[in-house]
């Protein structure tokens, strides 16, 4: 009964996963990294900033899903940035690959009130293979006989507004429908998700901050959504590094009282290395199959302070 239950439940997100034509979004974002979620964030911070993130889903489930990435951001002249990103990621039978090319360019509403705005576009090539040998010979599917792989080209943008210590993003992804060489019939091809990515930075004293945040997406092609609630609090030394402690709270939007999955995150900045490490317990009914979700991230920065144009610093305190 655990092996067909496990079956079923890895086919249909195997299904449902191949749609988004990119890496799942886990916490990565929260070690310092929101290019992750949004191009606008290209060239934010310093000047060239590369992070690499592992991610695990549900570990102890036989073919979880997993991923490795790689993102990179960095300024160009005073007011623009340029970030690319590529993926490695599998899922049950399924692995895909690609990256995203960033341009994003950042104006200045108000010197000293500190308001900027922020617009980002990405290419987005993603390439999705469906690998047949490791299907049961005797699973009663006769669509799927041999491997299928198909490629697709896409695009997102992004609007970015930032005042003070307040943010708040807005990005559609995969704005183009989907090249369906392989699907089958089931299978939709308008795949826009929207994404907001809304937070605040507080300095409470003493070298201090506490940041809350919240991250919603909403699937165009079935309209299911997801939001995260996080908080973050970030301890500076007089060197300017710092460490940082928090918790995320994950759920779809129809079952605001029935989690998918809590967690803390912790992680540090040293000199030009960072780490940030999650962890999310599984609260719905696979939680008796796996020990979790594990994500971590470790990035390193370089170049600090090429450009003086406040409209490329973070609200973060550095």
């Amino acid at each position: 009964m655990k092996k067909i239950l496990i079956s079923i439940l890895l086919f249909t997100v195997a299904s449902s996963y191949s749609q988004e034509l990119n890496v799942p979004v886990a916490t990565q974002y929260l070690a310092d990294n929101p290019y992750v979620l949004s191009p606008t964030y290209a060239g934010i911070g310093d000047n060239f900033r590369i992070n690499l993130n592992g991610y695990k889903q549900w570990v102890g489930v036989t073919d979880a899903p997993q991923s490795q990435a790689l993102y990179a951001d960095f300024r160009i002249l005073d007011q623009s940035g340029l970030g690319l990103s590529i993926y490695n990621d599998s899922n049950g039978y399924t692995k895909q690959a690609g990256g995203k090319l960033t341009f994003a360019h950042h104006i200045i509403l108000g010197y000293y009130s500190k308001e900027y705005l922020s617009f980002g576009i990405s290419y987005i090539y993603n390439s999705f293979r469906l690998d047949w040998s490791k299907f049961n010979p005797t699973d009663p599917d006769p669509d799927i006989t041999d491997n299928r792989s198909t490629n697709n080209n896409n695009f997102e943008v992004g609007l970015l507004y930032r005042n003070k210590g307040f943010y708040a993003s807005v990005t559609a992804t995969n704005i183009l429908q989907k090249n369906i060489d392989l699907a089958t019939a089931y299978e939709p091809n308008r795949l826009t998700n929207y994404q907001l990515y809304t937070g605040y930075v507080m300095n409470i004293g003493d070298r201090t901050e506490l940041e809350p945040s919240a991250f919603y997406q909403y699937y165009q092609s079935d309209g299911r959504s997801v939001t995260d609630l996080n908080i973050k609090y970030r301890k500076f030394n007089r060197y300017e590094d710092y460490y940082w402690v928090g918790a995320s709270y994950r759920f779809l939007n129809d079952q605001i009282g029935k989690p998918l999955a809590v967690g803390p995150i912790v992680g540090f900045l040293k000199g030009y290395v960072s780490v940030g490490y999650s962890y999310q317990i599984t609260l719905n009914d696979l939680a008796a199959y796996n020990s979790g979700t594990h994500s971590l991230t470790i990035g390193f920065r370089f170049l600090q302070g090429l450009s003086n144009c406040p409209c490329t610093q973070s609200p973060v305190h550095d």
